[in-house]
């Protein structure tokens, strides 16, 4: 049975390739919402992905697969309309619409953020439901931050198509005597169970950062090509906590935008650092040398993708509200990572018995890499 098993291993490696294929890295469907209450109005800015803002208003023109910044000039006043209709605010029960809409196209983060001013008068309940979410795919989330007139965080959520709006609940009309009260109010998520128990903001972030690792097929298959030559558990402790704290560095640095790398040259070198790793599985024998400084290096890379997540939510465009969803989200990356690897090592280890899987396996899983590794370069570059 043993045998059989290592026979079968290059398959099921196969068959993981083929999927990672045909899965879009790096497409979570997110967005931001940042919402300041004044006492005469409420200010929003939201924060789209360029890949989901054309989505919504159709904003590649020529259909090359690109925005440019011409198109998006060409497109904003559709675009913006299409995000003020969208985002329905209420005073108690009257509806209030959008007085002023402009649109902004950030070219470093590629995005594209929508501002909105709403005016407003006395109340005890304010509403707000992002219906803009439903335009997009069916597991799109929206990051829902609520200032008071200086920009302290009163209340975040992540929003959902099915939990896509947020209840305020004030015992003061919102003049400079009752931002307090504002601060203080209650506020809850509402969907369409009320008794469902929504999921606080922390919970919420640790759960996307372990569902993107888990999704990230280009990130999973740069690990498991390390582990899949590693001999004992202490070579594969060292290369897990040498990526860990690699990408936490990186991911830390271009959230907070001290440094910030493109994703088009980002993503092309997240596919290189799979070629060399399946490429240095094959030609270098056994468990090269040094894998945990290689592991570091590329590390730094792959944190600059894990941070596009983030940055698709407009997460670093702001100061307020930062601190948490990074650290949620990198614990999620960080516990995916266990995950995977708790399952993965123990077969490993066990498979790495045979000779068979030794000289066989491992260099046809290596090519098998090495391959999916160039067809993401070429997707990602051309």
């Amino acid at each position: 049975m043993r045998d059989v098993g290592c026979g079968m291993f290059p398959l099921w490696c196969l068959l993981f390739v083929c999927g990672a294929w045909t899965a879009i890295a790096h497409d979570p469907g997110l967005s931001s919402a940042t919402v300041r209450l004044f006492p005469d109005k409420l200010e929003a800015q939201l924060t789209f992905a360029l890949k989901d803002a054309d989505e919504l208003a159709s904003l590649d023109t020529d259909n090359d697969g690109a925005v440019s910044a011409e198109e998006f000039t060409a497109s904003e006043q559709r675009l913006g309309k299409l995000v003020a209709e969208a985002f329905e605010v209420r005073y108690d029960d009257a509806l209030a619409n959008a007085t002023e809409i402009r649109c902004h196209f950030d070219d470093a983060n590629n995005n594209a953020d929508v501002y909105l001013v709403v005016p407003g008068n006395k109340f005890s309940r304010l509403t707000i439901r992002s219906k803009v979410i439903a335009g997009f795919r069916l597991d799109h989330r929206q990051y829902f931050l609520l200032q008071n007139p200086s920009g302290v965080v009163m209340a975040e959520r992540l929003l959902s198509a099915n939990s896509d709006t947020v209840t305020i609940e004030v015992e003061a009309p919102p003049t400079e005597a009752a931002t307090e009260a504002i601060t203080n109010a209650p506020v809850a998520a509402m969907s369409p169970e009320p008794s469902t128990k929504s999921q606080s903001p922390f919970s919420q972030f640790l759960m996307l950062g372990i569902e993107h690792i888990l999704q990230g097929y280009d990130h999973l298959l740069f690990l498991l090509a390390l582990l899949i030559v590693s001999r004992d558990w202490f070579s594969s402790l060292k290369i897990i906590t040498f990526f860990t704290i690699a990408h936490s560095i990186t991911l830390a640095v271009a959230t907070l935008n001290l440094v910030q790398v493109p994703s088009r040259f980002v993503e092309p070198l997240i596919a290189v650092s799979i070629v060399y790793v399946g490429v240095e599985n094959i030609v270098r024998r056994g468990e090269p040398r040094g894998r945990w400084l290689l592991t570091f290096a590329f590390g730094l890379i792959h944190g600059f993708g894990f941070a596009s997540v983030l940055r698709d939510m407009g997460v670093g465009a702001r100061e307020a509200g930062l601190a948490m969803p990074l650290f949620s989200f990198n614990l999620g990356v960080e516990v995916g990572q266990i995950i995977v690897a708790a399952v993965a090592l123990p077969l490993i280890w066990q498979l790495r018995k045979q000779d068979y899987f030794l000289r066989r396996a491992v260099p046809a899983c290596s090519v098998l890499v090495a391959i999916a590794g160039g067809i993401w370069f070429v997707q990602r570059v051309w």
